[in-house]
């Protein structure tokens, strides 16, 4: 008879990552990742100490899949880079999108990152106010970019297109947004993914402005 792979906090979260990854962040309980990993709830808590710190571990879980700024690179690359990662953790793991932020007894992946974010920026010719602005603008859009990108009204396979034609919009009641899809959209081989990078750029250039504003 084989042996059940004894539990752990590591294999706890894990499990509840998946948990949430297939019904949101509502579905996790003790007793659905007991039951992803073939346990009795209570058996959960010799490692968890119940599901405020089930979530304190899945949001430092999260930050793990983000890598590490190195202190020292350029800081317009690193936080392009860094940009990138996060939209694609966030996009993978939606439920992130309302608890990276919101736990009242971050993790220690969860300090670290912000510790070497701010570190790589001031030690690249931003002060720590301008520092502090920048990591909250950039969180700000690539949230807000994410959050949009996975409400919009249409798939990957009904596309923008076939969304845009279907909201017949005129000319004479809708200009400028007819005129948009229709240069834009419509036979265009339009993407909403593809403004991040134009959006970002916007960011980066202005906080570059202020940073070289110290100097």
């Amino acid at each position: 008879m084989a042996r059940k792979t004894p539990l752990s906090r590591e294999r706890i979260v894990t499990a509840a990552m998946q948990v949430a990854d297939d019904g949101g962040l509502g579905a996790v309980s003790m007793r659905n990742v007991g039951k992803e990993l073939g346990a009795e709830a209570m058996s959960l808590y010799h490692h968890v100490s119940g599901k405020e710190e089930l979530l304190d571990l899945l949001a430092d879980a999260a930050f793990t899949q983000i890598p590490l700024p190195e202190i020292g690179a350029p800081w317009r690359a690193a936080m392009t880079s860094r940009a990138h990662a996060m939209r694609a953790v966030l996009k993978r793991h939606s439920w992130a999108l309302t608890l990276l932020e919101s736990r009242a007894n971050p993790g220690e992946a969860v300090m670290r990152h912000h510790d070497r974010v701010l570190g790589l920026l001031r030690g690249d010719g931003f002060d720590l106010v301008l520092a502090a602005h920048a990591y909250s603008a950039l969180d700000a859009y690539i949230y807000g970019f994410v959050l949009t990108e996975l409400s919009l009204p249409f798939t990957p396979d009904t596309g923008p297109e076939e969304f845009a034609e279907g909201l017949e919009l005129t000319a004479s009641e809708y200009p400028h947004l007819a005129e948009m899809l229709e240069q834009m959209v419509v036979g265009h081989d339009y993407a909403y993914g593809d403004e991040f990078g134009y959006g970002l750029d916007l960011v980066l250039d202005q906080l570059e402005q202020r940073r070289a504003a110290l100097a």
